[in-house]
């Protein structure tokens, strides 16, 4: 690839043409089959600090991922070149591994039968002409933003502009061949106040396909401000047992733990604590988990999984009940299921949620600690025995307080996921994982 060629969708008839070209490749060179997965991206991110610019980068990558299969022995390797010589080398040192590791019988591709054969457009690829100067500027306004909203910002830590495009096209010698273009932007803002002895870091950001569709530059650096003066004063409070409320930017990270136990490597290797759940009744019975992975614009959506199965909506939990692992080709030999055509993970995971905001839940709650960062990664995926660092504000009488900090929570994730008492409405819209605020009847905070 030259740098005047395009990473827009026009790049992926060139991309399949070299996917095709490889899998050749690999059968004149004597695999018995080949899958190829093709990257192609560029993008500028541009980063300001204290009013002064920081970096402005632009960057331009390409790969190749080559698995070849000789009977049920597998080998891959990986180049960034795509020159004739270097794909050729590239398939012989993937043979040459493939000859000497030991023989899968759950090794190889997936049924041709499953393949996805049709690749609607979920209308992922946005293009924005911003000019670096241009980025650098909206960057600018952010920062200038936060420390105009509260006189307690003293510092900055910086305020980042990225914008990223790509196209990604997979394809293996069942014929299949899929790709799909797609962007991502996003700005954030570090902010540092200082006041009652103390200095506290915050911030706030936005994620978007499209560039125009992100929050006001403005709006985001004051968000970060108040976010961080709020956290002036924080203390830690003494242990005891309470109700948690996580933030909905943080209870991703719930159900995110709660996909990896779930999910087939972790399954057939017998270290997650969820192994033999299925058909369990895991949550509350008015809680449901389903994925929806052919929404428009959403940041997870793909037609076919990373082995080429054509994705599907599905729920992983229903009524409270798992009803379904999170399977690849390979996971679900080795446990003798079907693929839940979940290779490369989940795609839009939504939690089902009520009609409380925030500060609803807030005086559900009455009592307890209001978690908005947490620190670590404290979940033993074998036990389920979850610790982390966290920092937040005490809640009395259904109001915040005063805010906390260095105090540890603590609890045993099943136990945490049978005792969520409500999620909120107040959606969290820019990750895979849309979930609201996510409120745990009991959990043991370790303070002072």
């Amino acid at each position: 690839m030259n740098a005047a060629q395009s990473v827009g969708p026009e790049a992926l008839p060139a991309l399949q043409e070299q996917v095709e070209q490889i899998i050749a490749e690999a059968r004149r060179q004597g695999a018995s089959a080949c899958e190829v997965a093709v990257s192609l991206e560029q993008g500028l991110s541009t980063s300001v600090r204290q009013r002064e610019v920081e970096t402005v980068e632009f960057n331009r990558d390409q790969g190749f991922g080559i698995t070849l299969y000789v009977g049920q022995r597998k080998g891959s390797a990986s180049t960034s070149a795509s020159g004739a010589d270097a794909i050729r080398e590239t398939v012989a040192a993937a043979l040459a591994i493939a000859e000497h590791t030991s023989e899968d019988d759950c090794s190889g591709l997936a049924d041709a039968a499953l393949m996805a054969r049709e690749q609607p457009d979920f209308d992922l690829y946005h293009a924005w002409s911003i000019s670096p100067e241009q980025a650098v500027e909206k960057a600018l306004l952010c920062e200038a933003a936060a420390f105009d909203a509260d006189a307690r910002i003293k510092n900055a830590d910086g305020t980042t502009l990225n914008t990223h495009q790509g196209c990604r096209v997979y394809g293996n010698s069942h014929g299949f061949i899929g790709g799909y273009a797609s962007t991502r932007h996003s700005l954030s803002c570090v902010m540092i106040a200082e006041g009652e002895g103390q200095m506290q870091r915050d911030y706030w950001y936005d994620v978007n396909r499209k560039g125009e569709l992100l929050a006001d530059p403005v709006a985001i650096g004051k968000r970060a401000a108040e976010r961080a003066a709020s956290r002036l004063g924080a203390r830690p409070v003494p242990t005891c047992e309470v109700p948690v409320l996580f933030s909905a930017e943080l209870a991703g990270g719930l159900f995110g733990s709660f996909l990896g136990a779930i999910s087939g490597g972790n399954l057939y290797r017998k270290s997650s604590f969820l192994e033999g759940s299925m058909g369990q009744t895991l949550f509350p019975e008015w809680l449901t988990l389903d994925e929806r992975p052919h929404l428009q614009h959403a940041m997870g959506s793909s037609a076919f999984d990373g082995d080429g199965l054509a994705t599907y909506a599905k729920p992983f939990i229903k009524d409270g009940v798992l009803v379904s692992y999170i399977l690849s080709t390979y996971s679900g030999r080795k446990m003798g299921l079907p693929s839940t055509a979940n290779a490369g993970g989940v795609h839009n995971l939504f939690v089902s949620h009520g009609d409380q905001n925030q500060a609803a839940l807030l005086k559900q709650m009455g009592r307890g600690l209001l978690v908005t960062e947490l620190m670590g990664q404290g979940l033993n995926m074998v036990t389920g025995d979850y610790s982390r660092g966290a920092a937040g504000f005490w809640v009395e009488n259904g109001e915040i307080q005063f805010p906390v900090q260095e105090v540890t929570i603590a609890g045993n994730m099943r136990d945490m996921f049978k005792q969520i008492v409500a999620v909120g409405n107040d959606l969290e819209l820019r990750s895979n994982i849309r979930t609201g605020s996510v409120l745990i009847e009991r959990m043991t905070v370790a303070g002072s």
